[in-house]
């Protein structure tokens, strides 16, 4: 079959189409012929090598797709039903084996595309909106980056939780796009100093929560714009990683309350991930949840679509299609 590979951690040059061996599910995992891959910021993390892979590996760690083959000990799947995955290391490659602990099926209302740009980022926004921060009507809360992929879809579970959203964005077309979804405000952080601007539309009171997945360029000003006893969600770096701080003199003058957490800490249980997502696939049946796909592109030019996703081109998803 054929399949991205690292053979050495670097930039997007480093992604080669190969050929390798077919894989066949052992005792408790699934063969799963792959129709739509999700990009995701994270595999830029391990191709890098920010995140400790040892190479050679087949990246990519969200798919949708087909059974095609079933391993002893699973119960509960079959030949031919659609399945999703998230968290789960291969997924650039025409076949994956997958533990069967990981799938879910993909219900007749939602499509193997919409799955795959729905598994990683969707649960993503779903475990910051309920879990980790769980939002409600009295509170106001900074979603930066708000025309990427998580955000759009965070802002939406926010708004529909009930609470004030305050979004950034980087250029005319993003800032519109965090308004078509719902941010009661859009910051263009080119243009103005977000910290100034969330401190003006609170009055000075600052804010809730801030969920930043934006890190080095973001992190001290996000801290700067939390009330009294707020929390700095940082669920990911896409500016490069936050350098150590001082956390008696970061966050002791407000009783402030900093977290990084990830998808893998919030799906732990078969119960946690069948609760998150049946609730995304029920929301985009329903309409409720809107997704976006940037654009899909074929597994063998995934360099050029990391690219694209290191140059903050992108709002929205890319899916990789075998």
């Amino acid at each position: 079959m054929q399949a991205i590979r690292v053979n050495a951690s670097g930039g997007a040059d480093v992604l080669t189409w190969e050929t390798i061996s077919e894989p066949s599910p052992q005792a408790g995992e699934v063969l799963v012929r792959q129709e739509a891959i999700g990009l995701n910021f994270i595999d830029v993390y391990h191709r890098s090598g920010r995140y400790d892979i040892d190479p050679p590996f087949t990246p990519g760690v969200e798919g949708a797709g087909v059974v095609e083959a079933v391993g002893d000990d699973v119960s509960g799947l079959s030949v031919g039903d659609r399945v999703a995955q998230a968290m789960q290391l291969g997924a650039y490659a025409e076949l994956q084996v997958v533990s069967a602990t990981q799938l879910v099926k993909v219900p007749d209302e939602v499509d193997t595309r919409q799955a795959a740009a729905a598994m990683l980022q969707g649960m993503t926004a779903h475990y910051l909106v309920h879990s980790t921060f769980p939002l409600g009507s009295e509170h106001v809360a900074v979603v930066h980056a708000g025309a990427g992929g998580v955000g759009r879809l965070l802002i939406q579970m926010a708004k529909t939780a009930g609470a004030r959203v305050i979004a950034t964005a980087g250029s005319p077309e993003k800032v519109q796009i965090a308004m078509d979804v719902g941010a009661d405000d859009v910051i263009a952080y080119r243009d103005v100093d977000f910290l100034e601007e969330v401190q003006r539309l609170t009055n000075g009171v600052g804010v809730d929560v801030v969920y930043d997945a934006v890190g080095a360029d973001t992190f001290d000003r996000s801290l700067g714009s939390l009330k009294a006893r707020g929390m700095l969600v940082l669920y990911g770096a896409s500016s490069g990683a936050v350098p150590p701080i001082d956390l008696q003199k970061a966050l002791t003058p407000k009783s402030l309350f900093v977290t990084r957490p990830s998808l893998g800490g919030y799906i732990v249980t078969r119960d946690e991930l069948e609760w998150r997502s049946s609730d995304i696939f029920s929301s985009i049946s329903s309409g409720q949840l809107r997704l976006k796909i940037d654009r899909e592109v074929p597994l063998a030019q995934a360099a050029d679509a990391h690219r694209a996703l290191e140059g903050r081109e992108t709002s929205g998803k890319v899916l990789l299609i075998p």
